[in-house]
């Protein structure tokens, strides 16, 4: 992956949806730029050339159909993800016929939107496909969602893996529980901190050399988790 974040405008008039997908955006590396009208999202899509946009349809001053429209009118060939409660099978041949790369109805699942945004990303810049991280006798394929160790695949749940690939996004950095919770299972979870300390320990169990002695894995002690090379 390139060096240089994407950049990602999320065009939306509901604040908790804008404020809350924004935030795991950013967890996820993303820059993120918003828009809370159709007019200044248009313009910001026009000016600031993202690499995707995230777009609702119902949307002041220009509905997201209209802004839509004009960004291929004039020639911009930007990744747009439609995001609409709008779930009429017609509303989505609109949509897409006028030019969107997906359709999500709202309510969404954030870790599925977070995918299709993936998914886009990868189909419109291939060079996002991410070459193979190793660490240890590990080695984890993030386009493959596959893991080996010493050679040898290892079984990984996909919730397992949104885990060790937010670790690996951010080596050297300590995360509260909190933070792990919003990163790799959304904003809108109601778990609590036992849920992560049982994942980390299926992590220790699964890729450590001694999973009572952690050397990649490890507790920050009144802070979190955080992960080394």
């Amino acid at each position: 992956m390139s060096d240089k974040p994407r950049r990602i405008l999320v065009v939306e008039d509901d604040l908790a949806i804008l404020a809350g997908l924004s935030m795991n955006l950013r967890f996820e590396g993303y820059e993120v730029l918003q828009a809370q009208d159709g007019r200044q999202g248009l313009a910001l899509a026009l000016d600031e050339a993202p690499d995707l946009v995230v777009l609702d349809l119902m949307l002041p001053e220009l509905n997201g159909f209209e802004v839509l429209k004009e960004l291929r009118q004039r020639g911009r060939d930007t990744p747009v993800v439609v995001l609409s409660a709008k779930s009429a099978e017609t509303d989505k041949i609109i949509g897409l016929n006028q030019g969107a790369d997906d359709y999500v109805v709202k309510p969404f699942g954030l870790q599925e939107l977070l995918a299709r945004i993936k998914a886009v990303l990868r189909r419109r810049y291939p060079s996002l496909a991410q070459p193979p991280v190793g660490f240890g006798d590990v080695q984890v394929d993030l386009t493959a969602k596959t893991v080996s160790r010493a050679g040898q695949s290892v079984e990984f749940t996909a919730q397992e893996f949104k885990l060790l690939a937010h670790f690996l996004a951010h080596p050297g950095r300590t995360f509260s529980r909190e933070e792990l919770l919003s990163a790799a299972w959304g904003y809108a979870y109601e778990g609590s901190a036992r849920t992560v300390d049982n994942f980390m320990r299926q992590l220790r169990l699964k890729l450590e050399p001694d999973p009572e002695a952690p050397v990649h894995f490890l507790t920050v002690r009144g802070l979190g988790y955080r992960f080394d090379r």
